[in-house]
């Protein structure tokens, strides 16, 4: 199979789309129960017998791989051979998938009743199934789907079983196992758990590589994991994270399978349940333990409506494909298979980079509904009121006229966007507005964002008031959770938003000087964006075309040049980028000014959560997104990769060391004033 779904970048304005089916349609029309305990016979890899699960075990217990790791532990610790093997099959109780059909059924039944109160459609492309129906039987399959909410696992297993597909085995953090029934149940539907962090545990990492790689080797059932870790709370894609991945690429580089296909999933939400609590948990309000009681009081949630799911099943990537040119395979003959080998730099930047590509891919393919562009235009309008001390909101004619406009541009910019056309553009806006009116008001014919008092805790009191910082907090729940919906649009106008604000802060509209802008914001921004490795100048030429394209620019040979039509884009794009920008010279403002000598990276966020506060409430600083743990620990892993923060170790724990001259440089140079030091980048 071709890679080039990946790696390709094509003219994004002519992108073809699959259909979509809606798969709740017909459950609103049959019964239930019969749905759940109907025939199930999905096809597997080459035609395989499904494995038990105590055979599975019993293959990695007797593994080549595992009984090496085992005798060198032996070996390092003078334990002995049979209660180290103990300790192995332990981890691997711990651990283990038991798939049961009569559980799968269970969840089938109920999760039918659940999703039609919650969503009025999940909307599936069938293009997309039949490509996956046909790859699970030609090779193993790894399924990457993209992680918002907690149902994202469910949805799939869901989704899955209704199409008659081999159930995939999941991987799934500890956290579940917490909630006593519903784990195990988890458990008999195909979740495999898995600890966060495994330290120098070798044995651990040794008996969790081996069960995956058996998987995937006899290609029992797909594997399916987040590349993101964990869910984003902020919508945005999250930096993949290379251990799963390096796992299952380990059987092909050794050649002990003739190719994986790699399936990028892309879930998109129009209103995602966990919102509120996302917004609390970026302002430091710890996430809720999951518990099966927790989960019984969640049920609340079924009297709301939560709009429409669309899942885009990407096309499968040949991880043979992906390889060819870019690995030398021949170095894994030159050991047994069986003893691990950490992986060299070749073999890390192949898949890093890959991880990157497949991120990229999930966001291409991700649906975005209206009120994705009319968050973004509600928030630019709430901020500049602010600035200016306008009135509140804005009119509803003048936001659907927006709403249009950016529409347009949107798909210009080969936005997957999903906008009823039959509909009048004002239906359209009031529907999106209806749908998440707890977090807009329309007053007057005003729209503007919720922004409530915040609650006193505990009874009232006469003329009691609420203190200025738990008002401020409240307003930010709103504010970043009007975000999260912006967010999901940000990969569709980063490049030439990157370029905009590159216009802006370059030292003049030369293209080589405009390209160095580009490149230290993007460089700057890498740990906050999905940007792939090594790909600043395709990045560039990108945004260029698209600008370019739609009118806004001119860009000859030697110049890039806003032209008068562009105006209003590039207002718009800067805008965009704003509350990043000044979100990373506070952090920087603070790292100089107000950080203690010995600030450990554990002290770091609440110190600054305080210091954004103040200033919020000073009317120092324009943007509440500031407040967001997201942003503020991207920049530090961007000011501790550029250099210009280092780690070093104390007696008890590591502190941040602050070079305050490279810091400063990199503030001055965000708020555009002329760049003193440049990212290192290509030239063009």
């Amino acid at each position: 199979m071709s890679s080039k779904a990946v790696y390709s970048h094509r003219n994004p304005m002519l992108k073809k789309r699959d259909d979509f089916e809606d798969m709740l349609e017909e459950r609103r029309n049959s019964s239930d129960l019969r749905y759940a305990l109907r025939c199930y016979t999905p096809v597997l890899y080459q035609g395989v017998t499904p494995c038990k699960a105590s055979m599975l075990k019993t293959m990695v217990l007797q593994s080549d791989q595992l009984h090496y790791v085992i005798n060198q532990v032996s070996k390092e610790t003078g334990r002995a051979n049979d209660d180290i093997t103990e300790e192995a099959s332990a981890i691997l109780e711990e651990m283990a998938q038991r798939l049961q059909l009569s559980t799968v059924r269970f969840f089938a039944f109920t999760l039918s009743k659940v999703f039609k109160t919650l969503f009025r459609s999940i909307c599936v492309n069938e293009e997309g199934i039949q490509r996956l129906q046909q790859a699970i039987q030609e090779h193993p399959v790894v399924l990457l789907p993209s992680h918002r909410s907690y149902m994202d696992f469910l949805l799939m297993s869901y989704i899955l079983y209704t199409y008659d597909l081999a159930l995939p085995v999941i991987a799934a953090g500890m956290d579940f196992m917490g909630m006593k029934i519903v784990g195990e149940m988890l458990r008999m539907s195909g979740a495999f758990f898995i600890r966060r962090s495994f330290g120098g545990d070798r044995l651990y990492w040794a008996v969790f590589s081996e069960y995956v790689k058996t998987m995937l080797r006899n290609g029992f059932a797909p594997v399916e994991f987040f590349l993101e870790g964990t869910r984003s709370r902020t919508s945005k894609s999250l930096t993949p994270k290379l251990g799963l991945l390096n796992i299952v690429m380990d059987p092909f580089l050794k050649g002990e399978v003739f190719d994986v296909s790699l399936v990028p999933v892309s879930i998109s939400y129009e209103r995602i349940l966990e919102e509120v609590l996302y917004a609390r948990e970026l302002l430091g309000v710890p996430k809720p333990k999951e518990s099966t009681s927790g989960l019984f009081k969640a049920r609340k949630v079924l009297s709301e409506d939560y709009g429409s799911i669309h899942v885009y099943f990407g096309q499968p990537v040949s991880l043979r494909s992906l390889a060819q040119g870019k690995v030398n395979r021949c170095q894994f003959s030159l050991m047994p298979r069986h003893i691990p080998k950490r992986p060299n730099e070749e073999i890390h930047n192949f898949v890093n980079d890959s991880a990157y590509r497949l991120v990229r891919t999930q966001e291409e393919n991700m649906v975005l509904k209206p009120w994705v562009l009319l968050a973004s235009l509600l928030l630019q309008n709430h901020h500049q009121n602010q600035a200016v001390g306008q009135i509140p909101g804005i009119a509803l004619d003048e936001l659907t006229e927006q709403t249009v406009w950016l529409r347009d541009v949107s798909r210009q910019y080969g936005a997957f966007l999903h906008w009823p056309d039959q509909m009048a553009p004002s239906e359209v806006v009031s529907s999106s507005l209806s749908l998440h009116q707890g977090l807009v008001r329309i007053s007057g014919g005003r729209v503007q964002l919720a922004l409530k008092q915040g609650k006193q805790a505990g009874p009232k009191k006469p003329h009691s008031t609420v203190a200025p910082e738990e008002e401020l907090l409240s307003q930010a729940v709103i504010v970043l959770s009007c975000a999260s919906y912006r967010n999901q649009a940000l990969h569709v106008f980063l490049r030439p938003a990157l370029l905009a604000c590159g216009i802006h802060i370059a030292s003049s509209n030369k293209k080589q000087e405009v390209f160095n802008s580009f490149s230290f914001l993007r460089n700057m921004f890498f740990n906050e964006f999905i940007l792939c490795p090594g790909a600043t100048v395709q990045d560039f030429e990108e945004a260029c075309y698209l600008l370019a394209k739609t009118g806004a620019l001119h860009v000859s040979q030697q110049e890039v040049l806003v032209t008068e039509k562009g105006q209003r884009t590039l207002a718009y794009l800067t805008s965009m980028l704003d509350p990043f920008l000044q979100g990373y010279q506070v952090v920087c403002r603070f790292l100089c000014e107000e950080a203690p000598e010995n600030l450990t990276e554990k002290q770091f966020i609440p110190a600054l959560r305080k210091f954004v506060i103040n200033l919020l409430l000073a009317g120092r600083l324009r943007y509440t997104e500031v407040l967001s743990s997201d942003l503020q620990k991207n920049c530090l892993a961007a000011l501790l990769r550029l250099g210009a923060v280092r780690k070093i170790k104390g007696a008890e724990q590591e502190t941040l060391k602050v070079n305050q001259v490279m810091v400063n440089s990199l503030e001055d140079t965000l708020g555009g004033k002329l760049p003193t030091q440049k990212a290192v980048g290509a030239r063009l």
